[in-house]
This record gives structure tokens, C-alpha cells and sequence, in this order.
């Protein structure tokens, strides 16, 4: 039976269920409730189990539910403090935090916690990094010319029609991955991507994509197999994300392209190609799958960034005057 919070067991507990069974409740129920990816299961265990951890010995025992609803401010202070001391970066503080009051809302629902210390903790301040896009014409070259990185016609087809699509979708490589042929983007089509947190949106297709992947299509092992995944590796199984950010490496240093040029700066490139060109942020984020719009807004930063060194190339005011 639950104690009532404040009151401790006589082995020093705060008493009821083990804090890790609830953890694994808990993941359990981002899996088959919110159908979390194992990734994403398994960044959720590493970062409350790092919580878990410190109570331990911190408190002097292995923590229970009594103890979770009992937990003080001061004590996930202490937490954070501890986590800062071994090197551990604010981002990273911030997102461990953020997992433990996901796990607080669980046990609020399913086991009556009232304690509002995680919600009430200030999460330490990030700075959000300006994402880091490739010009048009180097975003262009890398859809165009990268199966030059190998020598197979097969291959080449496939990362041609592979990176066409992210750079002309806007997709995270894994959902780029994670598509089957029956998925395949169409002409005059609407491309029904699967984001993060199972969130589902439409990208529309160009020309330029649906070509692309048709010439890819033409050539898959796998013929016209509907389950079949789109994109596959030489052994015919779905393509392997490291398998794609070795291809861009390769074509990165034939072409003299920045080290930031990688899979997912074609999705920034995307993003911060359509707001030059006068998109609004809006529209942006429903095309990236972003679920707030401050996510969004940091690319507002990369344009105005490229605006003033434009300005301070090209303004004839912005050059000092000669004596």
C-alpha cells in the first residue's frame, strides 16, 4: 500500500513501488501508447535512470514512489549541480530534465503524484544553434551530381533520388529511410511523411523529386513490391542512415563542400531556401513537421545572416572610406 507522502518505511524508503519498475511503466507506455521509437525509449531510460542514480545515493537508498512525491526542488537542484560538475553541457541538463517531468506526468495520471517540484524547476538556459545550411547552388550540386560518389548505376540512382528528396522535401534522413515503395513521392502527389511522435503531415512533390525518384524506381531490386522499403542498401535490406552520411562525406570532398554539409543541412537548406524566397515561417513549420514555431524562427537568424553579409560584400556604404 502507497504511504502518504512525508512518511518514510523503516528501512528509511519513502515507501510503494521501486522507482525503476515505474520507469519501465512508464517506458512501456510510451511504447505501446505514444509508439515512441526505440530511440527515443531508450534516451527516456539513459536520462531518468541518471535521476535515479544520484537519489540513490543521495538519499541513501534506492528510491520508491514515496520518494518521487516527496522530492524537492532543492533536490533536483542538487541533481543538475551534480550532472554540471561532470562535464555535462546545459543542452544536455535541459533534456534530462525535460524526461524526468515527462515521467512526473505519468505518474501523476497513473499513480496520483502531486509533486510539482520538475514542473516548478527552471530547465537551464540554451542557446539554440543557427542551423547551418548550404547555398542553392551547392544544395542544388549535391542533389544533382551525387552519385558521382560511386561507380554503380544502381547506386547512383538511388542517392540521386535519395538526396533530390531531402533537399526537395525538406525530410529528416530517418524519415526519408523510413519509407516504403508504396509511399513513393508522386507528380502533382502530395507526399504523406510519418514525423516525430507518429505527428503525419503533407510535403508537396517537385517535378525535379518525382523524377528523380522514378529513375531510382526503374532500377530497385525490389521491382514494384509495395512493401519493400524505397530506399535499400546492396544486400536489399532498408538503407542504413550511416550508409547515406558516408555517401555525403564522400561526395563532400570531391566536391570542396563546408564539413557542415551533411544529410540534414539539405533539410535546413529546405527551410532557409524557402524563406528567402519569401515563404512564411507558418507554412515552414507545417512543411518541416515542427511542433512549436520557435523552432521554426531559428531560421529567420540564418537569412538575416546571409542578408548582412551580402550587404557588407556588396554595399558600397559598407566599406570604409578611403583618408
Amino acid at each position: 500500500m502507497r504511504l502518504a507522502p512525508g512518511l518514510a518505511r523503516p528501512d528509511g524508503s519513502g515507501g510503494g513501488q521501486p522507482a525503476t519498475s515505474l520507469c519501465e511503466a512508464f517506458l512501456a507506455w510510451l511504447h505501446t501508447e505514444r509508439r515512441a521509437s526505440p530511440l527515443t525509449i531508450e534516451a527516456y531510460r539513459r536520462d531518468i535512470g541518471f535521476l535515479l542514480a544520484f537519489l540513490t545515493v543521495h538519499l541513501g537508498h534506492e528510491p520508491a514512489l514515496g520518494d518521487l512525491d516527496t522530492l524537492r526542488e532543492a533536490d533536483l537542484r542538487a541533481w543538475l549541480a551534480a550532472e554540471a560538475r561532470q562535464g555535462r553541457g546545459n543542452r544536455t541538463r535541459s533534456r534530462h530534465l525535460s524526461a524526468v517531468r515527462s515521467f512526473y506526468r505519468f505518474l501523476a495520471r497513473r499513480h496520483g503524484v502531486t509533486n510539482m517540484a520538475a514542473k516548478m524547476l527552471g530547465s537551464p538556459k540554451v542557446a539554440l544553434p543557427v542551423p547551418r545550411a548550404l547555398t542553392p547552388a551547392q544544395a542544388q550540386a549535391v542533389a544533382r551530381d551525387i552519385g558521382e560518389a560511386s561507380d554503380s548505376a544502381q547506386v547512383q540512382a538511388r542517392d540521386t533520388a535519395l538526396f533530390t528528396l531531402l533537399y526537395g522535401c525538406g525530410l529528416r534522413i530517418a524519415e526519408a529511410l523510413g519509407l516504403d515503395v508504396r509511399d513513393a513521392p508522386r507528380a502533382g502527389q502530395p507526399l504523406r511523411v510519418m514525423g516525430k511522435g507518429s505527428k503525419e503531415r503533407l510535403v508537396p512533390v517537385l517535378p525535379a523529386v518525382a523524377q528523380a525518384i522514378d529513375a531510382w524506381l526503374a532500377l530497385h531490386p525490389a521491382g514494384a513490391d509495395p512493401a519493400a522499403p524505397l530506399f535499400v542498401g546492396v544486400r536489399g535490406e532498408r538503407l542504413n542512415p550511416g550508409v547515406a552520411q558516408r555517401t555525403m562525406r564522400s561526395y563532400r570532398r570531391l566536391a570542396g563542400l563546408p564539413e557542415h554539409a551533411t544529410p540534414h543541412a539539405l533539410r535546413h537548406s529546405f527551410a532557409t531556401h524557402l524563406l528567402s524566397s519569401g515563404a512564411d515561417l507558418r507554412s515552414i513549420q507545417d512543411l518541416l513537421g515542427h511542433a512549436s514555431l520557435s523552432t521554426t524562427q531559428r531560421y529567420t537568424s540564418v537569412d538575416q545572416a546571409q542578408l548582412l553579409n551580402v550587404w557588407k560584400n556588396t554595399h558600397p556604404r559598407s566599406r570604409p572610406r578611403m583618408p
